[in-house]
């Protein structure tokens, strides 16, 4: 309740002007957006719209950053592109909800610091493969299907006149920020478009020619697909990728916010949000989404720092829905095109193509690993999961070479080798092969002050060491381990002979 006071709680400076301005055009560059993301998945426009109503409204009142604003676009649809064209719309509802469901646990588990484990190459490549799965959208737009069902590509004065429109409209979006930033330029570059094709009368294909727009109230409705174990295994994989990625993309977008404004966000209270949000879309027929950088910056550079303005672009979106859709049913394709290949342009990541001389072999190689997943498969789950993976194994592999052990023998005759670096299922047999038992004198002391046990495998080589060192009759003292190391070799002592010298000088945690 808290929250829905603090709107209204005139203590905060609340620039009025700023906020409804914000709102409005932030509304403006939603429109475009949502509705060439639904019609790129195949979805009525209007889910595009509810989804940006619900999603603007609930992470504007309860989200843990004023001033960012979501909606029903960016990667979260994308995902889900191969899920609606095999399994349809109902499925998509289902998946939404339960993508939802994910992230209110990471919110009240506090697990929105995780998602900064997402390695920065694996993120370029996730940005840059969703550019050109954008893009190639786009070009589809270039089609025609005429009566009989036939797909083929426009030819002769459409394409002509398509072509030019959608140029038009980049050259807009690409050189009006440089006259003025208070209109923004997908906005102007839509209504100029919207002006030219009504004052000439240019015939040319509209939204009307995808879809009709005919607006009420968004509706509750559960999603009609079977609820069993099958339906449960169908939406499972991509619930979890639309979650991760919305999740991911508005943490993101949140940080930058936090950057910009130089203050802080909650990200355990945006996953909340951002979770609520798309079970409201699941359920009243939206398709769900996450922040959307391109608005927010909108949102930012108007002015707006409270959540007054998410809350009037939301308002603004359902008002068009109920009175404008006539209008927007006018809109050319063009435009929208010419405005999504910008956001495609803009969300391809240039910088990791100027650094690539800088970056390590193996992080250009997961980068596009992750970009061809993405384009290919368009299963941006997939790519992003199949990038964690290598980037693990990369730094596992990093990780293996850099063991090492300094031996010498004090005047006992004892043999120490004290070992550098983690001990785990890379590094085993570099560790491994730095012993002799066949030459080594009777007592051989390993010094673990500077190295961890990590895993089994680990245990695993100290056991054979041991083993080894027993069959020359020589006797393996292990020193310095830390406690959780003697538990785990506590817990593997069917496995292990190893004399664990006692050390009561070092002991990292007392035991309990």
């Amino acid at each position: 309740m808290g929250n829905i006071l603090k709107l209204f709680d005139f203590s905060q400076k609340i620039n009025y002007k700023n906020e409804i301005l914000a709102g409005f055009t932030v509304a403006m560059t939603m429109i475009p957006e949502s509705l060439s993301f639904a019609i790129l998945a195949g979805l009525s426009p209007l889910t595009g719209l509810y989804a940006a109503f619900m999603m603007g409204l609930v992470t504007a009142i309860l989200g843990g950053r004023p001033g960012m604003v979501s909606g029903g676009a960016g990667a979260t649809i994308v995902v889900l592109i191969a899920l609606i064209k095999s399994h349809g719309v109902e499925y998509l509802f289902a998946t939404v909800v339960l993508a939802g469901i994910f992230q209110l646990l990471v919110g009240i588990l506090k697990l929105g610091k995780f998602v900064r484990l997402i390695p920065q190459p694996v993120m370029y490549g996730f940005l840059n493969g969703l550019a050109v799965i954008i893009f190639m959208a786009q070009i589809e737009q270039f089609k025609i299907t005429d009566a009989n069902g036939t797909v083929s590509w426009l030819q002769g004065t459409p394409l002509y006149i398509m072509a030019t429109l959608t140029v038009l409209t980049i050259a807009i979006v690409y050189f009006f920020p440089k006259i003025t930033k208070v209109v923004p330029a997908s906005l102007v570059a839509i209504l100029i478009v919207f002006g030219v094709v009504l004052g000439f009368g240019i015939h040319t294909k509209t939204v009307a020619d995808i879809a009709h727009i005919s607006g009420s109230l968004p509706s509750f409705h559960f999603p009609s697909i079977p609820f069993s174990l099958e339906t449960l295994q169908i939406i499972f994989p991509y619930a979890l990728i639309m979650a991760g990625v919305g999740l991911i993309e508005s943490l993101l977008t949140l940080s930058m916010v936090d950057e910009i404004t130089n203050s802080k966000g909650n990200t355990n209270k945006e996953s909340v949000a951002q979770g609520l949000a798309n079970i409201t879309n699941g359920f009243f027929g939206g398709m769900g989404g996450c922040a959307m950088v391109a608005q927010t910056l909108v949102n930012l550079n108007a002015g707006s720092r409270a959540r007054l303005s998410g809350i009037i672009a939301s308002i603004m979106i359902l008002i068009i829905i109920l009175v404008g859709a006539p209008f927007i049913e006018k809109i050319p394709m063009a435009a929208l095109v010419g405005v999504m290949m910008m956001v495609a342009i803009s969300t391809f990541q240039w910088v990791s193509i100027r650094i690539v001389n800088k970056m390590p072999k193996s992080d250009i190689f997961v980068g596009m690993t992750v970009a061809l997943i993405t384009i290919v498969l368009h299963n941006l789950a997939l790519a992003v999961l199949v990038g964690v993976i290598i980037s693990a194994l990369v730094f596992a592999w990093d990780n293996a070479t850099r063991i090492r052990a300094r031996k010498y023998t004090d005047e006992n005759g004892i043999k120490y080798y004290e070992i550098l670096g983690p001990l785990f299922f890379g590094s085993v047999s570099t560790f491994t092969d730095k012993f002799d038992p066949m030459n080594d004198p009777e007592q051989v002391v390993i010094d673990f002050k500077e190295s961890r046990i990590v895993d089994m495998s680990a245990i695993d080589a100290l056991d054979k060491l041991s083993k080894r060192y027993a069959q020359q009759n020589k006797k393996l003292h292990l020193k310095h381990l830390s406690e959780d190391c003697r538990k785990m070799l506590k817990n593997a002592e069917a496995v292990i002979e190893v004399n664990i010298q006692d050390d009561p000088t070092y002991k990292v945690m007392p035991e309990k």
